[in-house]
């Protein structure tokens, strides 16, 4: 019986497992989950993501990385599809400490997981001091921070910047979507 079909194991036993696989494995703080490839769209999101929030990263002590590097939140690990650390990371690691921003880019398969759990796992987190959840089939985000000891959720749709002071930066939507085609509902005009 292969790990991801046992019993709940131990963080430390699944990163120990993890490193023998060929594919990448999320840890949802019972057992393994495997990874699974993207759309077209998430890809270009991705790519946009990684691009504009590095490029006006550039000369200061902050880094995006995309979702080779694994995060450990509240017990789990998880692959974020971006992320942004502002301290020195240790060389050679696969794992990214002290994440401030995380993007996840939200797909049917993924939406509860992303929703719920990891937006709990990442509040519990208190490096993280944003989430961006963003949606594929539309030009949206729902974006949680911290107000002191507060997780306020907000919603962006279509024309709206994305502000980040936690890093010192803003990205409007339309650059995030940028070539990313929507399929228009059924009798309405194309969104984005």
């Amino acid at each position: 019986m292969s790990m991801a079909q046992q019993a709940p194991i131990t963080l430390a036993a699944f990163l120990e497992w993890e490193q023998q696989q060929p594919v990448k494995y999320e840890f949802d703080g019972f057992r393994p989950v495997a990874m699974t490839g993207v759309s077209l769209e998430h890809s270009t999101i991705q790519g946009n993501i990684i691009r504009l929030v590095g490029n006006r990263l550039r000369g200061g002590p902050c880094r995006v990385h995309g979702p080779e590097l694994k995060v450990i939140t509240a017990g789990s690990v998880r692959y974020p599809d971006a992320l942004v650390v502002c301290t020195p990371q240790q060389r050679g690691s696969y794992i990214a400490s002290d994440p401030v921003v995380l993007f996840e880019i939200v797909s049917p398969s993924t939406a509860l997981v992303d929703r719920i759990e990891k937006n709990e796992e990442y509040r519990r987190t208190l490096s993280v001091q944003r989430y961006v959840l963003l949606e594929q089939d539309r030009m949206a985000a729902t974006v949680f921070s911290r107000d002191g000891d507060r997780w306020v959720g907000e919603l962006l749709v279509g024309d709206r910047l994305l502000e980040m002071p936690e890093i010192g930066i803003s990205v409007p939507l339309t650059e995030i979507y940028e070539d990313v085609e929507f399929v228009p509902a059924s009798g309405t005009a194309p969104l984005g």
